[in-house]
């Protein structure tokens, strides 16, 4: 935990609006999370920001969203469902030279079967 995490989860009040980092420590996640959470529509950023501007998120809403258990599951679940879908793998196909995946990695293909000498 960082120095600046802890003195701001040491606040005795904490301020009327945070942005996606602090959120995320005032809520238990990670700041990678947020955008996820916004994603899966269930995080709602003040106001009508662009995609590329700094996102505020109302201290009010994130407390009564911290103290429900339904939400916070609800949370959890799209975190690990986006990570599940990000890690899952490509099966490579049997007998195809090296190549390469979507994701940018070069795998070596598995070596087709030979028939077996009789």
């Amino acid at each position: 935990m960082s120095p600046e995490h802890k003195a701001f989860l040491t606040l005795t009040r904490t301020p009327a609006r945070l942005d996606a980092e602090q959120a995320a420590w005032y809520l238990g996640f990670q700041p990678h999370d947020i955008p996820v959470l916004i994603a899966a529509g269930l995080l709602r950023p003040l106001g009508r920001p662009q995609h590329n501007a700094v996102k505020y998120f109302a201290t009010v809403e994130l407390s009564a969203l911290r103290d429900d258990p339904k939400w916070l599951a609800k949370a959890t679940d799209a975190v690990q469902s986006r990570w599940r879908r990000k890690n899952r793998t490509e099966p490579v196909p049997q007998g195809l030279p090296l190549r390469s995946r979507p994701n940018g990695h070069v795998v070596d293909s598995v070596p087709a079967p030979t028939a077996a000498l009789t």
